[in-house]
C-alpha cells in the first residue's frame, strides 16, 4: 500500500462493513487522541488495521490478507 487513505470514521467503517465485509476484532489505545483497530473479513481473511483520531477522521495504515486468529497457550495448571 503506497498511500495511508483517510476518511470520516462512520464512512469508512460504512466502506469496511459493507463493501467488504469486514467486522471489528479489536482495538486498543494508542496515545489520548488515537485508537488502533484490526478489521477483519471472515470471508476472505482479509485484515486491515485502522487508525482513528479523537477529531473524527479515520486511517487505513495497513492491510493484508490469510488473517489467522491465534488461540491463547493453554493453562498448564
Amino acid at each position: 500500500m503506497a498511500d495511508v487513505i483517510c476518511d470520516d470514521t462512520a464512512r469508512l467503517e460504512q466502506r469496511l462493513t459493507q463493501t467488504h465485509g469486514a467486522e471489528k476484532h479489536g482495538q486498543g489505545l494508542r496515545g489520548p487522541d488515537a485508537i488502533l483497530q484490526v478489521w477483519i473479513s471472515p470471508r476472505s481473511g482479509d485484515w486491515t488495521l485502522v487508525q482513528s483520531y479523537a477529531n473524527g477522521t479515520s486511517c487505513i495504515v495497513a492491510m493484508g490478507e490469510h488473517w489467522e486468529t491465534l488461540l491463547p497457550p493453554a493453562d498448564p495448571a
